[in-house]
């Protein structure tokens, strides 16, 4: 049984959760430059230094390409550092998301997921995060505020155990500026949960000096990729031991994915971020008619959990993945491709479809997510999908 732990129990849009999050973790560090959705972030952070509440030093710079540079730049100093940001923001980080993660600098982004222009566009899909997908940094998908909350305070110990760089993210407007209830810690019990900082390396420690950035050509790249890759391949050993650590502190459970209903299912839908609360609405009147539909939500897309997809989708007689990014590669969208890759050599694997939905912000109704169920019925009596890209709520 977790221990009794006395709830801040408030109201919080997904921005004020995330950044209420960063105030009780008190990095050393926060460099930033605003953007919408993920403006109000490190506005209100700012607010928290002015009123003496954090020791953090701000330090508020002229584009995000600065601000992740100055992150890096913190990181390897030994501090513990975050930001935030969102859209074109995360695309002008892009080039140096690859450094922070190559010099596996235990980053944190609170990234709130906005469509990448053009045309342009503020409202949420995930294009901007599917666009840093493979820079090397851990994705975590937050389904609401309390979710994001929960994430970031988790990541912090993620992050720093594996020194795997990570990004929290929200939904654009859905999450980032809608008035949720939000269980805070109090600010002791994050504190005592993240811990203190001690960085295997820093560029301060004159007794103890290394280079940091330095060409590195033929004779050790490789070796260097490969060791940042086997970093990755640690971090779900550490998402999940941090999150049965939370668990059993806090009561709230978190892993790579969350099975809704999934065990009995023959339907499931596969879904990321706010979507996963509106299909599993869906899945409950399903359930009511006697339909065994089950959804499995994608928690952490980076490292991609293979094993909990083939372990939970294999066995199951029709899936669909909804996907709020296309790849514009003619097939699909990012999760689509990960979750066929994941079923290639699995036993009896499913028939399976993709639709693609909610671009630049356009709502799905429960109706359109019921239709794909009803799709899903049809693919499980003939063993096939009539369509294997589909897009919903367009006008064609």
């Amino acid at each position: 049984m977790p221990k009794k732990v006395e709830f801040n129990i408030v109201a919080r849009t997904g921005n004020e959760a995330m950044a209420e999050a960063m105030r009780q973790i008190n990095p050393d560090v926060v460099a930033a430059y605003p953007i919408t959705p993920a403006t109000e972030v490190v506005q209100l952070f700012a607010s928290f230094v002015s009123d003496g509440l954090v020791d953090t030093e701000f330090v508020p710079v002229e584009s995000e390409h600065s601000a992740i540079s100055a992150c890096v730049g913190a990181a390897a100093a030994g501090g513990r550092v975050i930001t935030s940001t969102s859209s074109q923001g995360l695309a002008l980080m892009h080039e140096i998301l690859y450094i922070a993660a190559a010099l596996r600098l235990p980053i944190i982004i609170c990234e709130v997921n906005r469509a990448l222009s053009g045309p342009i566009n503020i409202h949420c899909d995930h294009s901007d995060t599917m666009g840093s997908r493979d820079a090397g940094w851990i994705q975590i998908f937050s389904e609401n505020a309390q979710e994001a909350y929960d994430s970031i305070i988790q990541a912090i110990r993620i992050a720093e155990a594996t020194r795997v760089p990570a990004m929290v993210t929200t939904d654009g407007f859905i999450i980032s500026h809608e008035m949720q209830r939000l269980e805070m810690l109090p600010d002791k019990e994050v504190q005592d949960f993240v811990g203190e900082y001690h960085p295997k390396f820093s560029l301060l420690d004159v007794d103890n000096p290394i280079l940091v950035g330095t060409f590195d050509l033929q004779d050790y790249f490789f070796e260097h990729k490969r060791a940042q890759s086997e970093g990755m391949n640690e971090a779900p050993k550490q998402i999940e031991k941090v999150a049965k650590e939370f668990k059993e502190k806090y009561g709230r459970e978190y892993g790579m994915v969350e099975g809704y209903m999934v065990d009995d299912a023959e339907l499931v839908v596969v879904v990321m971020g706010s979507a996963a609360g509106t299909t599993k609405a869906v899945v409950d009147s399903l359930r009511e008619k006697g339909i065994k539909a089950g959804v499995l939500k994608i928690r952490v897309f980076r490292p991609f959990p293979f094993d909990d997809v083939v372990k939970i989708l294999s066995d199951k007689k029709a899936v669909a993945v909804m996907d709020r990014a296309d790849s514009l590669a003619g097939f699909g969208g990012p999760l689509f491709t990960d979750i066929r890759s994941a079923l290639y050599d699995a036993d009896g694997k499913p028939p399976m479809a993709d639709y693609i939905f909610g671009l630049g912000g356009r709502d799905i109704s429960m109706e359109e997510i019921k239709s794909i169920y009803d799709q899903l019925a049809k693919m499980a009596k003939t063993g096939k999908a009539v369509n294997l890209i589909n897009y919903v709520g367009v006008r064609e």
